[in-house]
């Protein structure tokens, strides 16, 4: 019995499976929580579809994929800012028209560049094909995010609650609110080639979302979004081992329970103090 418990730890497939899914939670969890709190999650699907057009021309280009998912997702944030800052259009208008314009520009693009990326991979992630390097570039990514996250935690929060206040105060908001996009660019850069370009979109809300409705002060949330990210993924690729399926997916499935379960107790928890 734990011989075959322990089963998939003994393929190096599957460690660098495990290695990556902890590696991409850590900023996953961080980034989700200003997400959620931002009411950004939009931005988060945003950034994520506009990456493919990115990625392709780097493929054609010779050039690292990282590189063109990153120039992409920076495009479509400032394209979003400027978009919205002269404009009547609401944010979530332009980010949709952003996005979406971006990622049917990447499928366009796909279909005239002679390249041996399979689709389905870039959409959905191919976390059984990492290898060490691919960890370790995602490794550093997840260094970059969590360092900048954690040293400017507190900043961070007060721009995203109420930017006038924080600028008031002294605090370069403009610089917090593109460090913020640029950090969530990278988290989906590193995230890229092991959930995929949809898949990311799941990682970047459930955790916060999740923390959300379990703690009431923000640093809880933010260990707790990580905790959430982590567990699920772990989770998610043990048992994709066992049934058969693809990681990316199982882990998406175990973090939309986790949430579930999430709302369930917060609902038990008014209810019950709604009837004292």
């Amino acid at each position: 019995m734990t011989e075959t418990l322990l089963l998939p730890f003994q393929f190096p497939f599957m460690q660098q499976a495990f290695a990556a899914a902890l590696l991409v939670a850590l900023p996953m969890g961080l980034i989700s929580s200003f997400l959620v709190l931002k009411g950004w999650s939009l931005m988060g699907d945003a950034i994520s579809h506009a990456v493919l057009p990115g990625v392709v021309l780097a493929y054609a280009a010779g050039l690292p994929l990282a590189a063109g998912a990153f120039a992409a997702g920076m495009v479509c944030a400032l394209a979003t800012g400027y978009l919205k800052e002269n404009s009547r259009v609401k944010e979530d208008t332009v980010m949709g028209v952003v996005f979406s314009g971006m990622f049917g520009l990447g499928i366009v693009l796909f279909s005239f560049v002679e390249t041996e990326l399979h689709l389905d991979h870039i959409l959905f992630g191919d976390m059984l094909g990492l290898t060490w390097a691919d960890v370790g570039e995602t490794a550093l990514i997840a260094l970059v995010v969590a360092g900048f996250v954690g040293l400017l935690r507190r900043d961070l929060l007060a721009v995203a609650f109420d930017p006038a206040h924080a600028r008031a105060i002294g605090l370069p908001a403009r610089f917090y609110h593109y460090g913020l996009l640029t950090v969530l660019s990278l988290a989906i850069v590193g995230a890229l080639k092991a959930t995929g370009i949809i898949l990311a979109v799941a990682m970047l809300i459930g955790p916060g979302a999740t923390a959300f409705l379990l703690t009431r002060r923000f640093e809880a949330m933010l260990a707790t979004a990580v905790a959430v990210a982590a567990a699920c993924a772990f989770l998610g690729v043990y048992l994709s081992f066992f049934i058969d399926s693809a990681p990316a997916p199982t882990i998406v499935v175990v973090m939309t329970c986790v949430f579930v379960a999430a709302f369930a107790r917060s609902r038990l928890v008014s209810i019950r103090a709604a009837a004292r």
